[in-house]
């Protein structure tokens, strides 16, 4: 071999030996992509440790001083520095961030999935991670929720009552208002408000019905007929009156506010008395029916009050009583609510309580004068055990009889009450009565 050859030979042979050495030691220019750069540093990382540990040991080193070459360009590439913050994001903006430096479209919907990086959380100008963001961003929310609790909350108040009533309405009539079972004219007839009556209105419909309570009548009537808000208080404060209840068991009536005076009459207890006046004295001074009154001070309880509607309901009747008295009943009761009126004979325009049961028998052909005390001289005297409805019970003063009313059934009476309430129901024994007179065949 001459020695141009050899040269050339010794040369390649050089040459092998020194690309296999700068090869093993790292230092051979490698020209691949960045993404070269990962795949062959987690090829790296991801060798298993022989037994031979020094040679491995010398790859993992090589490994660590690549993985530090990227880390330094990356950090050029975002241009944060180690003062850069950056801003709280909620954890739509973070999971954007992330898929934005790493380059990735995977959905992270697996937050277990996330590798655990220590050394990423605590390196400065690197988004956090979705527990870092939701961390930081709670302490704010928690101390604007330690600030609201300690903040004092207004107290919920009940709605103003009038009388007891929320929502008042009152009657605007003449009379009284017909409360209907529907919500139309020809509806059932259940009950009527009296003038200046009050009622609770639950709903008013969009043709102007009402549904109202009152009593125990629980019905509808037209909102053309009625007081309503700021009217109906207004109206109220006019027309309320003061009512004493009996509070004992029986109370004493008597025709002078004192002791030394005749007693009139006995009310029982829970009687509801139209108080007239409060006396200096104590005493309670009151309209019997159509006439003044006293009872002491100490065995009522006197509150304001507005009328409540009156019920209609239909009567049951026990076997014996004849369907003229039933008609006779359900007749009277149509004029409850009606005016009283001295000397008056009209059951729709006003009459007294003598004049009331007058006419009421008329239409059934039987004559009465109009008076009290002589209706009661006339027909049969009867106990009140044996009182069926159509009887007529009267009650007296100082012995003379100066009322009467209509028994009808269920220990009820219809009467021409007073100019305070009209004709009205009341218990049968509201006050002493002082006989029962029949005048109808049983």
């Amino acid at each position: 071999m001459n020695k141009i050859n050899r040269l050339k030979y010794t040369g390649a042979i050089a040459g092998a030996g020194l690309a296999v050495v700068l090869f093993s030691s790292g230092v051979y220019a490698h020209t691949g992509s960045k993404a070269d750069e990962t795949e062959t540093e987690v090829e790296v990382i991801s060798l298993d440790l022989s037994e031979d540990m020094s040679e491995n040991h010398f790859y993992i080193e090589q490994a660590d001083a690549k993985q530090t070459e990227i880390e330094q360009a990356s950090e050029e590439e975002h241009q944060i520095s180690e003062n850069d913050v950056i801003p709280s994001a909620g954890a739509g903006d973070v999971l954007d961030q992330i898929e934005e430096e790493t380059g990735d479209d995977t959905e992270l919907t697996d937050v277990d999935s996330l590798p655990e990086s220590t050394e990423a959380q605590n390196e400065p100008g690197l988004s956090a991670g979705a527990g870092a963001v939701f961390e930081e961003v709670g302490e704010e929310a928690q101390d604007n929720a330690v600030q609201a609790m300690n903040m004092e909350l207004p107290e919920e108040t009940e709605p103003e009552k009038h009388w007891g009533y929320t929502n008042l309405g009152i009657a605007h009539v003449d009379n009284h208002l017909n409360i209907r079972q529907e919500p139309n004219e020809n509806g059932k007839l259940i009950g009527k408000l009296p003038k200046d009556a009050a009622c609770e209105i639950l709903e008013i419909d969009e043709n102007g019905w009402a549904h109202i309570k009152s009593g125990k009548v629980d019905g509808y009537c037209s909102t053309e007929f009625l007081y309503l808000g700021d009217a109906a208080i207004a109206r109220g404060q006019e027309v309320a009156s003061m009512i004493a209840i009996v509070n004992t068991q029986t109370l004493k009536v008597r025709g002078e506010p004192n002791t030394e005076s005749i007693v009139i009459t006995l009310i029982p207890q829970e009687e509801e008395l139209e108080v007239v006046e409060i006396m200096d004295n104590g005493w309670i001074k009151f309209l019997l029916d159509d006439e003044e009154a006293y009872v002491s001070g100490d065995y009522v309880d006197v509150e304001e009050r507005l009328e409540k509607a009156v019920t209609l309901t239909e009567l049951k009747y026990g076997q014996g009583v004849s369907d003229v008295r039933v008609d006779m009943v359900q007749y009277a009761k149509q004029f409850v609510g009606n005016p009283y009126v001295w000397g008056g004979v009209s059951l729709t325009n006003g009459t007294d309580c003598s004049g009331f049961t007058m006419s009421i028998y008329k239409k059934y052909g039987i004559s009465l004068p109009h008076h009290a005390a002589s209706q009661a001289q006339l027909g049969t005297k009867i106990d009140i055990s044996s009182a069926q409805p159509g009887d007529l019970i009267f009650y007296a003063k100082n012995g003379s009889i100066n009322h009467v009313a209509m028994y009808i059934g269920n220990g009820q009476v219809i009467h021409a009450s007073s100019p305070k309430t009209g004709i009205k129901i009341s218990i049968w024994n509201y006050r002493t009565p002082a006989c029962i007179r029949r005048y109808l065949p049983n």
